[in-house]
């Protein structure tokens, strides 16, 4: 039964602001409708007060965070804002009880029931945008909800660890906002076109996360506080009222309080769809009901002529069950469509709309049989002050018999039906107008919330037998969460079976269970199973689950979470979100994020993409030396094969392949840095030595080009900043002499080459021919002048070659040969290293 207690008091966290309810299993088609009116659309419940959760404090990141302060999350230390609140099970709700006739006429309106009512009117830039949005892409609603990418990760940085659920609170605005513009999207299609399917996929999606995020805020807000709090609970006074009782159960009992709460969710879900009749009730509806059925009984008494057809001769409710004659056939159609109006309003959470509903209509009797349900409490009982109205209804337990009775009589129609099974708890009545799961799932937990309330009151009182007259089994049912979701796998309905398996309603399962460990298994299973088919938006969330749960000091299962981590960066890396991959690294343990975005900076090849990926880098707090040195190391090896012996033969430079060009362009991530100039030569010097070996010298002298002319002067800089007078580290004194001496090849090989040509293509001496006229001997001797000069040309070369060679600088731990015998030889001769240190 609907038995909401009239306390004044604030809703609960979960009724905060009014969400779409969840999409059906099959994907909405094009010429579906999305909106709903929700007649409280600016009369919404206040929302919690979120100032006291609001202490800003700058991010940390986890893998050096401290453990958060609990306290600090919650807020002031004191009880649990749901303790300080009725659940809107048992509370009277009536948001719109300051609302006139004419305002509550109007807010059921045609107009506000149509195609756009779960939104403004959009203005005339927004259609113009919407419009120009729509020419451009075949699927527009895809395209725009990639921002929340970036959304979902500015939002996480913005909130420290102590504001977790106004973090959350800003992930389930932002899905709202984005649900808003899908919703526009897909409403300005025409009719029976299959065009923006992607789009209305995607807006199903959002809407199923949005009202996931909000049952996060709502259950787990209520956890912690119940962590927090000391065990110690108020017994209810020896004359306490039903409504004193309950509060007491719910203040100790969390398994009553967070089952509220999951109603109280699945109703504010609900709350979008009042609207969604394709008849508005209020065009049918009179200030007297069965109007028809009256206008015939009065034509009847007036006249002998008419339709014998049998009616009811009274009008009184009871008639049609008493006399089992039938109304007017319009009157029977204006009762079912109200009542499945009812019912819906129920549903929804709002009683009191129904109540307001049947007044309207004339049924004034109708919304009395639902007032019935209020816990009986007298201020009064203890005597003292000022006189104060009673409140609730003293005879509830008759009444409750006699709904559970109407819900089990099979003359009321299945609507009328449920509504008397919702109130009295009648669970096996209610659940055959439950198609979806959500509806299913509703059911229980109402019915389970009612039980467990009933039995509270009734092991406080002693009633007589007379009132005892509701069965044994809902009296004396041992509820439990787990049991909730073995009915609904044991359903006969295939839609809620079928329901049961979709991504997110598993998640909604293990998040109201309170079983972490279970959905890290679902997750495990989704990415073994199917990880190319999850969509990015699912796996945005299930990361971004995993991270609340971290700030909570939660344990989850560590491989499964650095899995999840791992398959959302790299569906990061394939749709190019490139500013936001650094950040989801740095959630991953150091080793696994090293060379997690090594791999990605493999790929990066622009100058200036390279630079911002090492600020984000940097900003993220990973170790960005560890990365580049990874990156150059990993291309390196890339096919990179043993050193072979070197043939002497002459060297005959081959071209540059793609993966030599890979090996150059790669040093540039080592130069970013001055404090990587010691890196920067040995990886370096490794890859020229590869090259030189392969008789690649144009390859080697690009990478070396790369290295900065300062980089020697540059690491004795840094030594010396360190304070140390000690010689340089023997790794770094190694490569810096490697680094001379490949200078020198390079130099004398370049020399050589040059030589070598002129000394295989020598110049000819010219020759005279007898009898050579005075012009013939001039031009003679102009060419021999040029042959001379030729001849004097090489043997400079020559010279140039060998001074150079004699001008290089003695190490007693270098051995430089004689030119003839090192050209085309392999490094490895020209250098030895001073110890034993190993090259990179």
């Amino acid at each position: 039964m609907d038995r909401r207690t009239p306390v004044d008091m604030s809703s609960p966290v979960i009724r905060e602001t009014e969400i779409s309810r969840t999409a059906r299993r099959q994907r909405p088609s094009t010429d579906e409708s999305w909106s709903g009116t929700n007649p409280m659309k600016g009369h919404s419940a206040p929302r919690t007060p979120g100032s006291l959760l609001r202490q800003h404090m700058t991010p940390q990141p986890w893998n050096t965070a401290r453990p958060p302060d609990l306290s600090a999350i919650i807020g002031s230390a004191g009880r649990s804002p749901h303790l300080m609140q009725t659940p809107g099970r048992f509370r009277d709700i009536s948001m719109l009880s300051n609302m006139d006739d004419s305002a509550y006429t109007a807010s059921f309106s045609p107009q506000r029931t149509g195609a756009f009512a779960t939104f403004d009117s959009p203005s005339f830039t927004e259609d113009i945008t919407l419009s120009a949005v729509m020419m451009r892409e075949e699927d527009p609603g895809e395209t725009a909800a990639m921002s929340l990418y970036q959304e979902f990760q500015s939002s996480f940085l913005k909130f420290s660890s102590s504001e977790v659920f106004e973090l959350i609170g800003d992930y389930e605005t932002m899905c709202h906002e984005q649900v808003n513009l899908l919703k526009k999207i897909v409403n300005r299609v025409t009719p029976g076109q299959q065009k923006f399917s992607k789009t209305a996929s995607v807006l199903w999606l959002l809407r199923q996360e949005m009202v996931t995020w909000r049952l996060i805020a709502s259950l787990y807000r209520d956890r912690i506080q119940s962590a927090l709090d000391e065990n110690m609970f108020e017994v209810a006074a020896p004359n306490a009222s039903e409504k004193m009782i309950m509060d007491k159960l719910f203040e100790r009992d969390s398994l009553v309080r967070q089952s509220q709460l999951v109603v109280d969710w699945l109703e504010s879900i609900a709350k979008d769809d009042v609207g969604e009749f394709s008849e508005n009730i209020e065009f049918y509806a009179k200030a007297v009901y069965w109007e028809n059925t009256l206008h015939t009984l009065k034509q009847r008494s007036f006249s002998a002529l008419g339709s014998s057809r049998p009616l009811v001769s009274e009008l009184d409710p009871d008639a049609p069950i008493r006399q089992k004659l039938p109304l007017d056939d319009l009157d029977r159609e204006d009762d079912i469509r109200l009542l499945k109006y009812l019912f819906t309003l129920i549903r929804a959470g709002m009683t009191d709309e129904a109540q307001r509903l049947c007044k309207r209509c004339g049924q004034a009797w109708r919304a009395a049989t639902l007032e019935g349900w209020k816990l009986y409490h007298d201020p009064n009982i203890n005597g003292g002050g000022e006189s104060q109205p009673v409140e609730g209804n003293p005879y509830r337990c008759v009444w409750k018999a006699c709904c559970w009775r109407m819900a089990d009589d099979e003359q009321f129609s299945r609507y009328e039906r449920a509504i008397y099974a919702t109130l009295s708890g009648n669970l096996k009545q209610l659940l055959p107008v439950c198609e979806t799961w959500e509806d299913t799932v509703w059911a229980h937990f109402r019915v389970m919330v009612d039980s467990l309330v009933e039995q509270e009151i009734r092991a406080s009182f002693i009633f007589s037998t007379e009132e005892e007259e509701l069965p044994k089994e809902y009296l004396e049912a041992n509820w439990n969460l787990e049991r909730v979701f073995e009915e609904l796998q044991a359903t006969d309905k295939k839609r809620v079976l079928e329901e049961n398996k979709e991504h997110y309603h598993i998640i909604q399962k293990f998040i109201i269970l309170g079983n972490v460990d279970g959905l890290m298994e679902e997750f495990s299973e989704w990415l073994l199973k199917r990880k190319s088919l999850l969509l990015g938006h699912l796996l945005r969330f299930m990361t971004h689950l995993i991270l609340f749960f971290r700030m909570l000091g939660m344990q989850t299962k560590e491989e499964v979470s650095v899995e999840v981590l791992k398959t959302y960066i790299q569906r990061l890396v394939k749709e190019k979100h490139i500013t936001l991959i650094a950040f989801y690294v740095s959630h991953l343990p150091q080793n696994l994020g090293i060379s997690q975005y090594a791999e990605f900076l493999e790929n990066v090849t622009e100058a200036e993409q390279r630079h911002q990926c090492l600020e984000l880098a940097k900003e993220a707090g990973l170790d960005v030396a560890a990365i580049t040195k990874t990156v150059v190391e990993n291309t390196r090896k890339k096919d990179g094969g043993e050193f072979a012996p070197h043939d002497f033969a002459p060297a005959v430079d081959s071209g540059i392949t793609e993966e030599d060009r890979a090996r150059i362009d790669v040093i540039d991530w080592l130069v970013f840095d001055p404090a990587q100039r010691a890196e920067a030569l040995k990886q370096s010097n490794a890859i020229m030595r590869t090259f030189l070996e392969s008789k690649k010298h144009e390859a080697a002298k690009e990478v070396f080009a790369k290295i900065p002319q300062d980089s020697i002067a540059e690491i004795y800089s840094q030594w010396e900043e360190q304070g140390m007078d000690s010689a340089l580290p023997a790794e770094d004194d190694n490569a810096i002499r490697e680094h001379l001496c490949i200078r020198a090849y390079l130099e004398a090989h370049e020399a050589f080459s040059e030589w070598f040509q002129h000394m295989n293509s020598p110049p000819q001496k010219p020759a005279l021919v007898e009898n050579a006229s005075f012009t013939e001997k001039v031009a003679y001797e102009h060419k021999e002048k040029k042959y001379e000069a030729s001849v004097f040309f090489c043997l400079l070369v020559l010279v140039k070659l060998t001074t150079e060679y004699k001008s290089m600088p003695p190490h007693p731990h270098s051995l430089y040969l004689p030119v003839h015998s090192f050209l085309g030889a392999p490094l490895c001769v020209l250098y030895l290293p001073r110890n034993s240190h190993p090259d990179p």
